[in-house]
């Protein structure tokens, strides 16, 4: 009997947990260049003492789907979105170097540019700094040219680029800060072949409908979990009388 009620169990627990996952996913389906995590369940036997006889339900996260989402266009001169594969280098809440898909950028009273959640933008010799300009332009490759204060509109200056990178899947993993790391953490070196669109937002890959969906299923599964927990209990006490009666 404590082996469906132990199997019913696990599985309700790890429903809930894919249920935060893809709850996760829905409350930012329009977060600007968000990717979607996954989850999948499988079974597990329980290893011990004597012959695995009993098994449990586990579920892993396979890893996040990267798959690019809707370019939008905003027209804001700040407003990036990477064109095709490739990320953009920011500076993490610890210092170190991550990598994100998000190009809401805005620059902050000290001059300083970062994304739209307070990340410092990476550029080619560190976080990138913007003094006073009347103009400012982003090219296609991260170049940023300036039009100082004051001086001629035509008179583009050279500022910095920020820097993007092309990293192949199986070495990154998507951390529990929302961004994008290296799995030996170590900077990596930018990519000529990234492109990026100025006055443009990559939209969230979350498929709403979808993780609604899933979201009644993995209800529903945690529904009959529960079910057959219920069950196994009455078994369960309906077994002891008989016992008691013998």
């Amino acid at each position: 009997m404590d082996r469906s009620l132990y199997i019913a169990m696990s599985g309700a627990k790890q429903t809930l947990m894919a249920q935060a996952t893809n709850a996760n996913n829905l409350a930012n389906a329009q977060t600007t260049g968000f990717k979607s995590d996954m989850e999948q369940f499988r079974s597990m036997p329980v290893f011990g003492a004597g012959y695995p006889t009993r098994v449990y339900a586990m579920t892993e996260r396979p890893g996040t789907d990267f798959t690019p989402g809707a370019v939008q266009t905003t027209g804001k001169e700040l407003d990036v979105a990477i064109n095709g594969k490739g990320f953009f280098a920011v500076q993490d809440s610890e210092g170190k170097e991550a990598y994100t898909r998000a190009g809401d950028l805005h620059l902050t009273p000290e001059g300083l540019l970062q994304t739209g959640t307070g990340l410092q933008v990476i550029g080619q010799n560190g976080p990138i700094a913007v003094p006073p300009a009347q103009k400012m332009d982003i090219g296609s490759d991260g170049t940023i040219s300036i039009v100082p204060l004051g001086a001629n509109p035509n008179a583009l200056v050279v500022l910095d680029r920020i820097k993007m990178v092309d990293l192949p899947e199986n070495t990154i993993a998507k951390k529990t800060d929302g961004l994008i790391h290296t799995q030996d953490g170590l900077p990596q070196q930018a990519s000529a072949n990234v492109s990026l669109v100025q006055g443009a937002l990559e939209s969230s890959n979350v498929n709403s409908i979808q993780a609604m969906v899933e979201m009644i299923e993995l209800s529903k599964n945690f529904e009959l979990q529960s079910k057959v927990m219920k069950s196994a209990n009455e078994l369960s006490g309906v077994s002891a009388k008989l016992m008691q009666m013998s």
